[in-house]
């Protein structure tokens, strides 16, 4: 398990706005994901994680064992911290071959027990055959694979790493998320992973924390952020909502219903039904997600919304549409001509959620 509170300021300058990271992590997940935008604050929450960043507040705990306690003036340099790292950048030694990589992290097992952990890994990792290379003579996937098994073989308590798939294709993503998979499974160890592709997110993440702006906006499984998103922010960065302003016109707790004036974009306003809003006053004005995909589109249902065209995207199951006010809509297959001349949408009730500012 880790718990890890962190504080650290960071003053303005000329060139730079202030920055304060504010976080309280604790997760006992398999995998932890931090996940948002760039510049949230997610690779400095690592970096004080790993000991190469003295927070200026906080306290930090791997399996109750004390890494950092600003209170009591503990904090343990990085190499004594147990954390095996995966950055960005280039992790392995450049005047290095593979097997030598490896090597340098296997100073914890007996000498005579080194070549063959390395040449298990080297197995494991789908790299036997590379062990002469230098990092320049391995692919990028091969490269992030070989970081990691050396990162695991320096068996630390906690594996952290830093958007390990960026700038690997769709197909070596995939290879990489059934290798992580597997060794997290065969040894056990807890990952934290940052990272701003959702997908990703879902595709590994056991617990999520969405940093925004140098805190934490909603923690939860994946699944749960992506379904329940609590704030207009977390919604946008899901990247499948749509963020609509709605003034209430009517409620009718008879039938669990309201009428709604939606405003989208500059110029661009209609009335839907929407779900009952208890705790609400007629005129006042709430924030609701929708997801792309729960939006009835094109068969001109009761209560549907006629919109401008903008714009046809096609994607690798179905296709986006997007719409005047920016409103997008994701179908399972490419709407047909009759469709696109004029299109209706229909955003049901239960799909609309109200969402915080």
């Amino acid at each position: 398990m880790i718990e890890a509170h962190i504080r650290k300021v960071f003053a303005g300058s000329s060139g730079s706005a202030p920055f304060e990271l504010n976080i309280h992590v604790k997760s006992d997940a398999e995998i932890t994901v931090l996940f948002g935008p760039s510049g949230a604050g997610k690779s400095l929450s690592l970096d004080c994680i790993a000991g190469f960043v003295r927070p200026d507040e906080g306290r930090i705990l791997v399996d109750d064992r004390l890494l950092f306690d600003a209170d009591s003036g503990v904090s343990l340099p990085a190499r004594e911290r147990g954390c095996g790292c995966v950055f960005q950048s280039e992790s392995l030694f450049p005047h290095m071959n593979l097997f030598e990589n490896l090597w340098f992290a296997t100073v914890r097992f007996p000498r005579r027990e080194r070549p063959g952990k390395v040449r298990e890994m080297l197995e494991r990792f789908h790299l036997d055959e590379l062990g002469l290379r230098r990092p320049h003579e391995l692919s990028g996937g091969q490269r992030q694979r070989g970081a990691i098994a050396r990162a695991i073989l320096s068996q630390p308590s906690l594996l952290l790493l830093d958007e390990p798939t960026r700038g690997l294709d769709a197909a070596l993503r995939q290879e990489f998320y059934s290798l992580l998979k597997e060794a997290r499974s065969a040894f056990g160890i807890p990952v934290v992973m940052v990272t701003h592709d959702v997908e990703e997110a879902l595709e590994l993440g056991v617990g999520m924390h969405v940093l925004v702006g140098g805190r934490i906006a909603q923690s939860g499984t994946p699944k749960e952020i992506l379904d329940a998103p609590a704030t207009a922010a977390v919604a946008r960065l899901m990247g499948c909502y749509n963020v609509l302003q709605a003034e209430v016109l009517g409620l009718d707790p008879a039938t669990n219903r309201s009428r709604l004036r939606i405003s989208a974009g500059d110029e661009t306003r209609f009335e839907i039904i929407g779900p009952y809003l208890p705790g609400l006053m007629l005129g006042a004005k709430v924030q609701l997600a929708v997801r792309e995909d729960e939006i009835e589109f094109g068969t001109a249902p009761e209560g549907g919304v006629k919109l401008q065209l903008r714009a046809v995207v096609p994607l690798v199951r179905g296709a986006r549409i997007e719409l005047e006010g920016g409103i997008r809509v994701s179908v399972p297959a490419p709407p047909d001509r009759d469709q696109l001349r004029s299109p209706v949408v229909r955003f049901r009730p239960q799909s609309l959620r109200v969402v915080k500012s």
